[in-house]
């Protein structure tokens, strides 16, 4: 089976053609990073007009890369949620007029469960297994039992991983994106010149609930409350310290859920998923089983969009023309033992 995925949450605007959700034929992708790039982060209404302006383009090319033409693509998978609701339209509303025009079933795909899938295009993973989301506006572990079942464990109480990057990265100058340039600086600088804490959540939180709105006002208010002496307060050395402090925050919750389920095997996904300090940190337990997808898909891509698309698609999931665009998660599960 051929499924066109379509893929507009937020500013990556992004058509891919996959076969029987698991290979990829084409995977167009057309990053809006340098139009957004003088506001150091995405303007909704803009992303939405580029959209608008670029899908029919990124669509076509993708069917035409993948050596296919439109009368051969049996199925078209589309994000429907969670996202920019501007952004989402855009794609949700070509998706219907496409499947309609042109007589084929389409369905509406949860963009965290797309990036959840991504590592399955190029691996072979049973589940279960334990899955880490993170990205600029989301941060969800979870053990993942099938393809579009997920029991969330933990999530952010307020900033997502990811949008700490690009606020500090906003606040001090260094560019956009935050996590991107965050990520290079840090390997150029000691974590160790600043020892920012690790939150203190209160009463009643879940044990793997993460917060990164404090780390985020430690970096950026009280920076020289937490400098340790000896060390200079370069851009490097404050991006090496927040990137430890982020990342091993995230890390200590993840591996408190692999030894509280037994489950050994992780698999990441979503833009953070690419963070070298992330990988590195993960790659280095012998104990765990870790899979990441590669750099493109951990990406905003439809690629993911179209191989979990699949699922739903032999399934006999399909969308009416009545299927609506959401900015938020919805229908997971939430365990909190």
């Amino acid at each position: 089976m051929l499924v066109l995925g379509i893929e507009s949450s937020c500013d990556e605007c992004s058509a891919a053609v996959v076969e029987d959700g698991k290979r990829i034929l084409s995977n167009r992708i057309a990053t809006q990073i340098d139009i957004h790039k003088p506001y150091d982060g995405v303007v909704p209404e803009i992303a939405s007009r580029t959209h608008t302006e670029w899908i029919k383009d990124v669509v076509e090319g993708a069917v035409s890369d993948s050596g296919a033409a439109l009368t051969d693509i049996d199925g078209i998978a589309v994000t429907n949620r969670p996202g920019l609701i501007g952004s989402l339209m855009v794609g949700l509303s070509y998706a219907k007029g496409l499947a309609f025009a042109s007589d084929i079933p389409f369905t509406g795909v949860d963009h965290i469960l797309a990036h959840m899938y991504a590592a399955q295009l190029e691996y072979d993973i049973e589940y279960p297994f334990i899955g880490l989301i993170v990205s600029g506006g989301h941060t969800i572990i979870s053990v993942v039992n099938d393809f579009d079942n997920i029991e969330v464990l933990g999530t952010t109480i307020d900033d997502a991983c990811g949008e700490a990057y690009d606020k500090v990265a906003k606040y001090y100058g260094f560019g956009y994106p935050g996590g991107l340039i965050i990520d290079k600086l840090a390997q150029k600088g000691d974590a160790d010149a600043f020892s920012f804490p690790d939150p203190s959540l209160h009463k009643g939180e879940h044990r793997y609930d993460v917060s990164y709105s404090g780390l985020k006002t430690a970096v950026i208010n009280q920076l020289d409350q937490f400098h340790n002496a000896g060390y200079e307060k370069t851009p490097e050395n404050i991006a090496a310290s927040f990137q430890k402090a982020a990342i091993e925050m995230l890390a200590k919750r993840l591996f408190k859920a692999v030894g509280d389920t037994g489950i050994t095997k992780i698999v990441a996904g979503g833009g953070v998923a690419a963070n070298s300090y992330l990988r590195s940190l993960l790659s280095e337990k012998n104990n765990l089983n870790v899979y990441f997808p590669s750099m493109l898909l951990c990406t905003d891509n439809a690629a993911m969009v179209a191989g979990i698309g699949y699922h739903y698609l032999m399934r006999g999931d399909r969308a009416g023309l009545d299927l609506n665009a959401g900015s938020r998660v919805a229908g997971f599960k939430k365990n909190y033992p």
